[in-house]
């Protein structure tokens, strides 16, 4: 490990790279600590306190705790996430914007800037009703959590908010061509990880208070090493299909047969099905926290983290997602195509048609395998909790969109490390043809 940061620093260019992302991501903790004007802050904390489990928590975990405290980052990237999740769907309902999608580079920065036209008005509105939601909210003494309500605060706070968005956003198109690694992917790896101290903090508390022992302490940490190698290991999974490529002569150059493969990943939906899952679920639970009716809020306990009916619903929607979205990111029939064009078959399988449907079978396995990874790594954390009582203090959900960021920003250092030593290698070689 201290071989590769040597490495990394003696490249000045990779240095650079990893300076611009750290100083990037430490000017998002510090936004995320300068408070919105109008708010009572211990009213507001009491709130969110009573809203765990609910959808406001998991945007406050996407935003760091930056919700919580209603910060100018409050709404974090989750509007620019929704926006881009929108438009690759409407990719494969809209004829003009799958159309856009297929003209090369020039196609995908109209749709980079129709998702950031739509961040900007998916911002307006969650910050508006923010807004709205926090003048009816009262602290546990009775008190306003605004308690100067009215236009100027709700203009305020959309100002505030969806500005700090697009703030966000910016910095992270920025870390994303001049750092390293993807930027918006980083800042919600930054606000997960940032809880690690406080978790830490808590569990060293409860064993010094004897509300934990040490076995239980080693056994969590055992369970966290072996689903990190767990997820590590899927998410490095591919099933490889064997493409033969016959000789074929492209103008006066005649190429030989070649072998390559398509790798298909175990988990092609990525951490998208868990997100949806959890928001759909989480949304009557967040509503009821706005309506005093008792039977209401008892019907909505019932669909938070750790009952058994969320987790019946939870694995079902993820199932359900899974399916959905590779279905929208992956056409078997594109790719057929595709590799008939380039004089490429499946050993044993007919070009067109057929291969299509192979691909179409081979998908539909791998799909419900990875259905079933993310639905456990989802729900073991919330039985564990609910059930024994473990101080886990990280969801599924965070911890796939963790080391998913973690391995990937991981492998682009390798790749520039990798890049340099070859340059180096070439130094004082001939080659052929070279004055």
């Amino acid at each position: 490990m201290l071989d590769a940061l040597q490495n990394i620093f003696k490249i000045p260019e990779l240095k650079k790279r990893v300076l611009f992302s750290l100083g990037m991501l430490f000017v998002y903790r510090v936004g995320c600590h300068i408070p919105t004007p109008g708010i009572d802050g211990q009213a507001l904390s009491h709130f969110f306190k009573q809203a765990q489990g609910t959808l406001l928590g998991l945007f406050d975990m996407f935003s760091g705790g930056a919700l919580e405290k209603l910060t100018v980052f409050a709404l974090g990237i989750m509007p620019y996430i929704s926006s881009s999740i929108i438009f690759q769907l409407l990719t494969v309902v809209v004829p003009a914007i799958e159309k856009l999608s297929k003209e090369g580079e020039s196609g995908r920065r109209k749709i980079i800037q129709y998702t950031r036209y739509g961040t900007i008005v998916l911002s307006v509105v969650q910050s508006l009703g923010i807004a709205i939601g926090l003048e009816a909210m009262r602290g546990p003494a009775g008190e306003l959590v605004v308690p100067h309500p009215g236009w100027a605060f709700r203009l305020m706070t959309v100002i505030t908010l969806t500005a700090g968005t697009a703030f966000i956003m910016w910095m992270g198109e920025q870390m994303s061509e001049k750092g390293i690694g993807n930027g918006i992917s980083l800042i919600i790896f930054a606000g997960i990880v940032v809880r690690i101290p406080t978790a830490i903090s808590n569990s060293v508390r409860l064993l010094k208070a004897g509300q934990l022992s040490l076995f239980v302490i080693i056994l969590v940490l055992a369970l966290m090493f072996v689903v990190i190698a767990a997820i590590v290991y899927v998410e490095r999974g591919q099933r490889r299909i064997p493409i033969h490529y016959a000789k074929r002569v492209v103008g006066l150059q005649t190429f030989g047969a070649q072998t390559s493969h398509l790798p298909l990943k175990v988990n092609m939906a990525g951490v998208i099905p868990p997100i949806f899952a959890s928001s759909i679920i989480m949304f009557p639970a967040t509503i009821a926290n706005f309506i005093g009716i008792p039977w209401v809020q008892n019907a909505a306990k019932s669909l938070t983290p750790g009952n058994w009916l969320y987790n019946v619903f939870f694995v079902a929607f993820i199932v359900f997602f899974c399916y959905f979205y590779t279905a929208v990111t992956f056409n078997p029939n594109d790719v057929a195509e595709n590799v008939k064009k380039h004089g490429g078959y499946i050993p044993g399988i007919r070009p067109g048609t057929e291969t299509s449907e192979y691909l179409d079978k081979v998908l539909t396995k791998l799909t419900f395998a990875g259905a079933i990874y993310i639905s456990v790594v989802c729900v073991l954390p919330s039985i564990l909790i609910g059930k024994f009582n473990l101080p886990f203090y990280f969801g599924g959900t965070a911890l796939l969109i963790a080391i998913g960021v973690g391995m990937d920003t991981v492998a682009q250092i390798e790749s520039h490390l990798i890049t340099r030593s070859y340059e180096g290698f070439m130094k004082g070689v001939r080659i052929k043809g070279r004055k």
